[in-house]
């Protein structure tokens, strides 16, 4: 959309942790860390390689959990001429990405990017506009949304090419429901549940019927963070001002609190054994989460195979992840890059990524394909592929400012000093307000 910046984000801080294994970086990229001497060694090591063999070395950066690697290992096969060295790199991944771009050597030919790619565009003059390697012949590929999430205000630079993403939908115990009464088939959970005060209903239902055993959802966050996920703003408006002292904001704050006071939340964090434990031995009923989840759900809970099921989220469809492709300008090869990029991420590519490795596609062309709508035992034989589908093709936009994470990471210290210590509601979001403006005060000055 014209001269605006738009990203559906996540506004869960946890799960940018749980994609990147990287810290939240708080500002605008900063790339002002020190040249790194193992960077410059591989890339000299690059260049003698190509010189070498005669064919283009590319390397691929990438995190745990974020490629499909089997995919990575045939570019050879379907690029005679090129030899792709994809990398997994652990720990802070940002600041890695960053240090390389600072020295101006060392950093790999492709990148993946989580969906802070907006963050990266203060410092845009170090990759290359996609744009004009032919990007834009593509486009009526791809979900829109996700499309303009890799683009600047103007639409004039392409930074991020679209990898997966993160549809949500609600994850419910079919049995849970049943026990309290409440309907259990995804038709007819689809039907009652339709906004977020059915879905509290529901919670008041399986509090009393359980007597205060089975609560709802897991933690307050998770609410928040859901309710948001379906809006199309959240803490800043196009032009990066602060609007976290809005009515939306506030409407998305009372919702939660309802939810911790009616007493149907567990409280227990997400990325914990407790959350593994209550997950796996029933006390909590239901969560809305993205499409990953599912692979979340069946390691943390794998006594529950069978008893889970998955119907569209209360409210309306929303997103929660999903990552980018994008070429610093320091390789040598940006023709032979983006041709990678093309075929790594074309609409079978994505849906063979989505059955192997559970990376929900961002092209349209995937949904159609029987990988994308297979039955799944651990959800009772429910083709959950065709609620997600329905989730990513109906998501909106949303803008994500240079400044996230500092509002991201107030309010959810906040929501969890509501949750945990009852703090009251209207204090706790005055404070989450006042910190994320302290913050961004101290980084203008």
């Amino acid at each position: 959309m014209k001269n605006k910046k738009w990203v559906q984000v996540s506004l869960l801080s946890m799960s940018v942790v749980a994609f990147t294994g990287c810290s939240s970086t708080p500002s605008a990229v900063d790339v002002s860390a020190a040249p790194s001497a193992k960077a410059t060694d591989t890339a000299k090591a690059t260049d003698k390689a190509n010189a070498s063999t005669g064919k283009v070395k590319l390397t691929l950066w990438y995190w745990n959990g974020s490629v499909d690697e089997a995919l990575y290992k045939k570019v050879s096969e379907q690029f005679p001429n090129i030899e792709l060295d994809a990398q997994n790199i652990g720990g802070d991944f940002r600041s890695k990405l960053l240090t390389t771009l600072s020295a101006g050597s060392g950093a790999p030919d492709i990148t993946g990017l989580n969906e802070d790619v907006q963050t990266y565009m203060g410092n845009k003059d170090k990759f290359y506009n996609l744009l004009d390697l032919g990007a834009d012949s593509l486009k009526a590929d791809y979900l829109p949304w996700k499309w303009n999430a890799g683009l600047s205000g103007d639409g004039k630079f392409m930074l991020g090419f679209p990898m997966d993403t993160g549809p949500t939908a609600l994850y419910y115990r079919a049995d849970l429901f049943k026990n309290a009464g409440l309907p259990y088939e995804p038709a007819d959970v689809s039907a009652q549940i339709k906004t977020w005060d059915n879905y509290l209903d529901a919670g008041k239902k399986i509090r009393d019927t359980s007597s205060g055993k089975v609560f709802l959802i897991d933690n307050a966050i998770s609410v928040y963070n859901q309710y948001f996920a379906q809006q199309d703003k959240a803490y800043f408006d196009n032009n990066d001002n602060f609007i976290g002292d809005q009515p939306h904001i506030k409407a998305g704050w009372d919702l939660t609190a309802k939810f911790t006071s009616e007493k149907v939340v567990a409280g227990v964090a997400n990325w914990t054994p407790e959350w593994n434990s209550a997950a796996n031995n029933g006390k909590f009923a239901s969560f809305v989460g993205a499409s990953w989840m599912k692979s979340t759900l069946q390691a943390g809970a794998p006594d529950t195979k069978g008893k889970w099921r998955v119907a569209p989220a209360p409210g309306e469809p929303g997103n929660n992840g999903g990552s980018f492709l994008a070429i610093p300008k320091q390789s040598k090869h940006p023709k032979e890059a983006f041709e990678v990029i093309k075929w790594l991420e074309n609409a079978q590519n994505q849906a063979n990524s989505y059955a192997s490795k559970g990376l929900f596609p961002s092209t349209l062309a995937s949904y159609p394909d029987p990988k994308m709508n297979l039955a799944e035992d651990f959800f009772g034989g429910q083709k959950t592929g065709e609620i997600f589908s329905d989730s990513a093709k109906k998501v909106k936009p949303k803008f994500l400012g240079l400044n996230q994470n500092i509002a991201t990471t107030a309010f959810n210290d906040e929501l969890t000093n509501m949750e945990k210590s009852g703090k009251d509601p209207n204090k706790a979001l005055k404070d989450a307000i006042d910190n994320s403006k302290k913050k961004l005060s101290q980084i203008t000055k």
